[in-house]
């Protein structure tokens, strides 16, 4: 059974054209995953007279993929290391099913306890 994650990245100061962009970089990274699709988050309706009936949120990007520790904490990691080489005021949100994760590129014990917590609960085991 396959999980849809939620991700959505912000940088202080940044427009939505900015974050449209960021999120794309991100995807291409996030494509070499083993994940089943990084796509844009889709929500609300489109103005009237365009051809898409949803409008895509900037900055925001729905994963499918398998909930294994490994899965899960490879899109984790390769989140930090991307925010790590940012250089900038950049942080991910990370959410499924209404349980949200901010990670951004400062590492610290506490965030790495509440990743790992994180992880635990949408990972399947076995």
């Amino acid at each position: 059974m396959g999980a849809e994650v939620h991700l959505g990245v912000t940088e202080e100061g940044a427009d939505d054209e900015r974050l449209e962009e960021l999120a794309l970089l991100l995807r291409q990274e996030l494509l070499e995953l083993d994940v089943d699709s990084v796509e844009p988050l889709r929500g609300g309706e489109a103005p009237e007279g365009t051809r898409s009936g949803l409008i895509a949120l900037a900055g925001a990007l729905t994963l499918s993929l398998q909930p294994t520790v490994q899965v899960v904490g490879g899109v984790i990691a390769l989140v930090r290391d991307w925010l790590r080489r940012s250089g900038s005021q950049r942080s991910v949100r990370l959410e499924v099913d209404g349980d949200v994760l901010e990670v951004t590129g400062v590492t610290s014990e506490v965030q790495q306890r509440l990743i790992d917590d994180w992880i635990n609960r949408h990972a399947e085991t076995g």
